[in-house]
């Protein structure tokens, strides 16, 4: 069990957990919320002992292995498939030790813990991994150092899933995602096998894949039971209650303080009084719940609205090499009040096709028409990095409004969530959520008929996400929006199109029906684009290989297959030669019985080693022919 018993937390000064307490049972999927900047990444310090608590203590089972997500993407020369297996350190150390090992006895127990950990059957396991976050097979047998930042992230992840620690600790994990990698993960923690907690701010992830509920908030701790839809119906309830009982408690201590003011004085009455006086210091505060109002958000109405269609698209190529579209003949159209999610996988051509309707991207051919006077607000996150860091936020919005009045500017600042002295605060001392909101407000600031959000709920709390919506909502223009928050997609979209294949396609079904479909299909997924570290674009989007570059990875597949078989033969004779000593069996009958069992262990890892040759090599023989 990991106890979290009465600590406090003090960080530049400012006290962020006040004698906060929670247990934490084995097996227990939890989702861990609290507003940004209240406490939650700092817990998680502290569990991994780089922090210590004022007060109170941590206790984790001295063999539990903490994991956790790496702070620094992985780089170098080795495959992705390597970075993962590297991660389970007992199996590396093990495997290490086994082909150097001569003694029989040792010999024999390096081979029974590897068939303990099922470790023969990792390449297979890790591989499932990096296909349920978006790495085909191909893609796993490349470089590292050949992705972009976002990927390799993705690789951090996959090998922290990978070794499976006993405490799971990931911290907004869904930030390097796409929808589909998130609804694999979604699927993967609520099968985790042992205790994980998740600071997320993905409702659906929250209702999905965890079953109690840890909130931080004004420094104290609190744990619920069920998924974050329970939470806030189990919260709200105990909200009110508060409510209800400091009312009750007001009224009681200004019951007895009446009655000391009155007779206080009075001899006869003194005694009461006094008693009473007594029983207002005993009574200890009830304060009600207060909920901290989020500030919300809105997006000015456009000065005129237009007549359908807003954008036209005739068979349109696109992309970033006229030889190599990223997408190919694309028909699509675009209406005034349109709430349009793109699905599809990164890489697949998302961010090329918003670029194109933001007339960021000009295409190869077809034709594009636009209404007259058509205003676009464009949102990307890597819009962020083009913010002022020394500017404030009074000076971003003082360049779009060069003659307007002081109290005008700060009016503005106020609508979009920065009222009095937060508009003078510069943007390098934003969190991230404040600057998601500067970027709001400055992409829609004069009022565009169409609204295109990439990723907008990065870095948002899930009430910001709510406020977000709303707004959406309340836009009467179009709206068409990336994201792999499903709660957002559900709230706001009406249409959902997929960016697959070089093409764009209506999808007919619904989030339910393409979460299935997503499950399904990364299950035995066996190639995808090209995802390169330089890439054009947030999307990544590049074209598909050609067969010569197709046969490499099953080439890589076949020398490794073959060095597999090569390493197990050779275990498999040091185990045969250990049980052909003639006294073994009466000697030593408990070191026959563990070097038998680990033949038998090694003689299956063999076999799989060879069925993967045989597929390989068959499939490598189709690509060539």
């Amino acid at each position: 069990m990991l106890s979290i018993s009465e600590i406090s937390i003090r960080i530049a000064g400012r006290l962020l957990i006040d004698h906060g307490s929670a247990q934490i049972t084995p097996g227990a999927r939890v989702g861990f919320v609290g507003r940004n900047g209240v406490g939650k990444s700092t817990l998680f310090r502290a569990i991994r002992g780089e922090l210590p608590t004022e007060t109170g203590s941590i206790t984790v089972p001295p063999r539990w292995r903490i994991g956790s997500l790496a702070q620094e993407a992985p780089d170098g020369p080795e495959s992705l498939i390597e970075v993962v297996l590297k991660a389970d350190l007992e199996r590396e150390a093990l495997l290490q030790e086994a082909d150097t090992a001569h003694d029989p006895a040792r010999i024999a127990d390096i081979q029974t813990r590897l068939v303990d950990i099922d470790a023969h059957s990792a390449p297979a396991r890790a591989a499932a991994i990096l296909s349920g976050l978006g790495f085909s097979t191909a893609d796993q047998a490349r470089s590292c150092s050949e992705f972009s930042g976002g990927w390799r992230m993705r690789v951090a992840l996959a090998a922290t899933l990978f070794a499976a620690p006993d405490l799971l600790l990931l911290d907004e994990p869904t930030n390097y995602l796409d929808l589909e990698g998130t609804l694999w993960l979604e699927d993967h923690l609520a099968n985790y096998p042992r205790t994980v907690i998740v600071i997320s701010h993905d409702r659906d992830l929250l209702d999905t894949s965890v079953n109690q509920i840890l909130h931080l908030d004004r420094g104290k701790l609190t744990l619920y039971k069920g998924t974050y839809s329970s939470f806030e119906e189990q919260r709200a309830t105990r909200e009110m209650l508060d409510a209800k009982h400091a009312k009750r408690q007001a009224d009681e201590r200004k019951r007895l303080q009446a009655f000391v003011d009155r007779f206080k004085a009075k001899a006869s009455k003194a005694r009461q009084a006094q008693s009473r006086v007594k029983m207002l210091e005993r009574m200890k505060p009830v304060t009600a719940l207060v909920t901290q109002d989020v500030r919300e958000i809105s997006f000015p109405v456009p000065e005129k609205m237009l007549s359908p269609p807003i954008i036209a698209v005739d068979n349109v190529s696109v992309g970033y090499d006229p030889k190599k579209p990223v997408l190919n003949r694309v028909t699509l159209r675009i209406d005034t009040d349109d709430r349009i999610a793109l699905l599809g996988a990164n890489g697949n051509g998302k961010s090329t096709l918003v670029k194109l309707l933001a007339s960021k991207l000009a295409p190869f051919s077809g034709h594009v028409t636009r209404a007259e006077k058509l205003s676009v607000g464009y949102f990307a996150q890597h819009q962020v990095d083009e913010l002022d860091l020394e500017g404030s936020v009074y000076d971003h919005l003082r360049r779009l409004m060069p003659d307007a009045p002081e109290s005008k500017v700060r009016a503005r600042a106020g609508a979009i969530g920065f009222s009095g002295k937060a508009a003078d605060t510069v943007v390098r001392s934003l969190s991230g959520g404040e600057k998601a909101r500067l970027l709001l407000g400055l992409s829609t600031f004069f009022g565009p008929n169409m609204i295109i959000l990439d990723e907008p709920t990065n870095h948002l709390d899930i009430d910001s996400r709510a406020a977000l919506a709303e707004a959406i909502n309340e836009f009467p223009g179009a709206v068409i929006m990336v994201s792999h928050d499903r709660y957002l997609i559900e709230a706001c979209a009406d249409r959902l199109w997929v960016v697959a294949d070089q093409a764009v396609t209506t999808y007919d079904g619904d989030l339910d029906d393409y979460r299935r479909m997503i499950l399904s299909a990364r299950g035995m997924r066996t190639s995808s684009r090209d995802r390169g570290g330089n890439e054009r674009d947030n999307g990544g989007d590049k074209p598909q290989r050609g067969k010569a570059e197709k046969r490499t990875p099953l080439k890589q597949r076949i020398s490794q297959a073959e060095a597999e078989i090569a390493r197990i033969s050779n275990i498999i004779a040091k185990i045969d030669t250990a049980l052909a000593l003639p006294d073994l069996f009466t000697r030593d009958p408990k070191q026959a019985a563990q070097l038998s069992k680990a033949r038998a262990g090694a003689a299956s890892a063999l076999a799989r080693a060879e069925e993967e040759w045989l597929e390989a090599s068959s499939q490598y023989g189709e690509a060539a022919g």
